[in-house]
């Protein structure tokens, strides 16, 4: 018996080992995308034999250490109740029934290890089994359809206030520009070069935020939609921060930026694209909303196993209203642009809590006690597995 044992733990491993290389040979030949509907199969049938495989081995188990004749019933529609919860729609839950059935049937009914349907206990178990499935596949398939149907009527709510919080945003710079090109093309001879320089420099500024406004646009439509797509690498610290003081200051020329970094040698595993995009953002909001600002500064320092980044301002701060909801509100109409001001910090903020969410993190704010704001994220120092 103990050879036995023995071998059908070897037969386990080596199930367990082939599953798990079929998985990833599946998930490399179809792009390395989790998603793909290909993949997807191959995860519910991994699951499928995965859980009946347990549930025989702890069947066998029972059966041998005490006697229970009534266990193995039990586990193995508890298996089915399991395939039927965590597979997509009725086919696995069905098959993996009809196996239970099979295996009870051969393994753990009279006459042992050959089929036998002519005993009514048998044929009420098949009975059983078949009907678990049919309820608990139905619940799980409408619980998934009723998850879609909400998910698409967030999309849409979203789609909704993105456009009512976008429109005004986008209108004051695109008037400003077209009414200082006309001016430009209709009174060329009767402007100085210094006014045609001034309408300029105006076009440009403007055009850029447009720019940058786009650029948060899309991010935060492909965040809802289809989640954040990552590409990280090994990042130095230093060139980041070096990269992201260069392209402000081209943006803000006139505004002094007071960093510190870690002395020593620091990498961080990330999105070097997207963390860019998250501290403009910060420093950006910080010249834009704190009202009497003199100082701006971005810290980092390595606090145990992360990173973490700073942005302080002395400004006026934030509102306690606004803090409460300050990265997840972000197209509220309420936070639309009022005065002619044509930015405001709504979606930018959203856009930094969503790329930092991907890269496993939490984004904060607080008010400081000396006056205005500091906004502070941490990255991991080491690659964790993304969801």
């Amino acid at each position: 018996m103990q050879t036995f044992f023995e071998r059908l733990r070897k037969f386990e491993k080596s199930l367990v080992s082939l599953l798990i290389l079929y998985y990833h040979i599946c998930i490399i030949k179809n792009g390395g995308n989790r998603k793909n509907e290909k993949c997807n199969k191959v995860h519910n049938r991994v699951k499928m034999i995965s859980i009946l495989a347990g549930a025989f081995l702890l069947c066998f188990l029972l059966e041998t250490k005490f006697s229970a004749e009534t266990v193995p019933p039990a586990v193995m529609a508890m298996a089915v109740f399991f395939v039927s919860r965590f597979t997509d729609g009725f086919v696995y839950g069905i098959i993996a029934s009809l196996l239970s059935v099979l295996v009870l049937n051969f393994a753990f009914a009279f006459p042992y290890f050959a089929f036998n349907f002519s005993i009514p206990e048998n044929i009420i178990s098949a009975v059983i089994m078949l009907v678990i499935t049919a309820m608990t596949s139905t619940i799980t398939s409408q619980l998934k359809w009723q998850e879609r149907v909400r998910a698409e009527s967030i999309n849409e709510k979203m789609r909704g206030n993105l456009l009512r919080a976008v429109s005004p945003e986008l209108r004051t710079p695109l008037t400003t520009i077209y009414g200082s090109s006309s001016a430009i093309v209709q009174n060329y001879e009767q402007l100085s070069e210094d006014q045609v320089v001034q309408l300029a420099d105006g076009i440009r500024e403007d055009a850029r935020w447009l720019m940058g406004m786009v650029e948060n646009i899309l991010s935060i439509t492909r965040i809802d939609n289809d989640g954040v797509k990552l590409v990280k690498t090994s990042t130095v610290l230093e060139e980041l921060i070096d990269s992201v003081l260069t392209q402000f200051k081209k943006c803000y020329p006139d505004q002094k930026v007071n960093a510190s970094i870690p002395e020593e040698f620091t990498s961080i595993p990330m999105d070097a694209v997207l963390i860019e995009q998250v501290l403009m953002n910060l420093l950006e909001n910080a010249v834009q909303h704190a009202k009497g600002m003199k100082t701006l500064e971005l810290h980092v320092f390595v606090l145990g196993d992360k990173a973490v980044f700073e942005v302080l301002d002395d400004g006026c701060g934030i509102e306690k209203e606004r803090m409460k909801g300050l990265f997840q509100d972000y197209f509220s109409v309420k936070d639309a642009p009022v005065d002619n001001q044509k930015r405001s910090m709504g979606i930018g903020l959203a856009v930094c809590a969503s790329i930092i969410k991907a890269h496993g993190g939490v984004i904060t704010a607080e008010n400081r006690k000396e006056g205005g704001c500091c906004i502070r994220f941490a990255l991991g120092l080491e690659e964790t597995e993304n969801e």
